[in-house]
């Protein structure tokens, strides 16, 4: 292992700054007459794939072009059902640790339920849409990832920040489907890996936690502020790898007197995946469940590409 570099400051300024400008532009003003109701803009009453908990990194970032295509299948808890395409691309820009990452859900087919219907409010939009199925595309999403600390003989951790921006280039606001409002988040993850049996053998276990902030607009002028959190651990054993994380974040309207019970901006999940890796193809299952005020299954089964750039 290396010793512990850190990044040159005008790298981490030029990759921020730009996502910084449109956190500011994305915030809306708050008044006391707003906290009196919920918004009810979270995920437990849109679809899905409308603003998931953000899936944990291991403290790392890619030093090669990394392209992500994806099947996924999302039964809900109240009998509705999605299936989409997801698409992920992790790019190296300026040096091996700073990513420039975009992702999406490319499409979307939906089937909702009438108890989906009658809990996510959508009977106001009979006869003006189509809410028992249909399809739709989701929104873009851009991330800069920094690896501000690498792993070594002097860092016990890696360290990797990351600043994301949700765009709102999705329609399905009265189908229940995305928010179509801007949103964004920054977080921290530490990791560290473990040697387990023989030196240089390939089989390694790796933690990580992440801390963070996440904040979407809704639709009666104010912001939803939320405090992001995750633990993972990985096992790689060679060309496999298995892994388990907890992940999610917490709103502050669920904190409200009176509004706690119908916010419902505290999703967490509980993901798991597996994964076979190739010469530069990847094979990746996975599996996430919704714990708590996101009542979704995921099941996603996607191939990975590497590119040396």
């Amino acid at each position: 292992m290396g010793k512990c570099h850190n990044l040159p400051f005008h790298a981490v300024l030029a990759a921020i700054l730009p996502f910084f400008c449109f956190s500011m532009a994305a915030q809306t003003p708050l008044d006391r007459s707003d906290r009196r109701t919920a918004t009810l803009v979270s995920p437990y009453y849109f679809g899905p794939n409308a603003f998931p908990v953000p899936e944990m990194d291991d403290g790392t970032v890619c030093d090669r072009l990394r392209i992500e295509l994806d099947g996924e299948y999302q039964p809900g808890f109240r009998g509705d059902r999605t299936s989409d395409i997801f698409v992920k691309a992790n790019i190296p820009v300026f040096s091996d640790r700073v990513n420039l990452s975009l992702w999406m859900t490319a499409m979307e087919w939906y089937r909702n339920s009438d108890r989906s219907i009658s809990e996510c409010r959508l009977s106001d939009a009979v006869g003006k849409y189509d809410i028992e199925s249909g399809h739709l595309a989701g929104d873009l999403y851009v991330s800069t990832d920094i690896m501000v600390l690498r792993e070594g003989d002097r860092c016990p951790v890696s360290v990797t920040v990351r600043a994301a921006l949700k765009t709102a280039s999705a329609d399905g606001w009265h189908l229940g489907r995305y928010y179509d409002s801007p949103g964004y988040f920054f977080d921290g993850t530490a990791g560290r890996s473990f040697a387990l049996g023989t030196p240089g053998g390939g089989t390694s276990l790796r933690l990580a936690a992440r801390g963070g902030f996440l904040c979407w607009q809704t639709d009666n002028g104010r912001q939803n502020d939320a405090i992001l959190y995750g633990l993972l651990a990985r096992l790689d054993l060679k060309a496999f790898h298995a892994s388990a994380s907890f992940s999610g974040y917490s709103g502050w309207e669920n904190s409200v007197r009176n509004l706690g019970d119908q916010a419902k901006d505290r999703p967490a999940v509980f993901g798991s995946e597996l994964g076979y890796r190739f010469d530069n193809i990847g094979f990746n299952v996975s599996y996430r469940y919704g714990m708590r005020d996101f009542p979704y299954h995921c099941f996603r089964l996607g191939m990975v590409w590497h590119f040396d750039i």
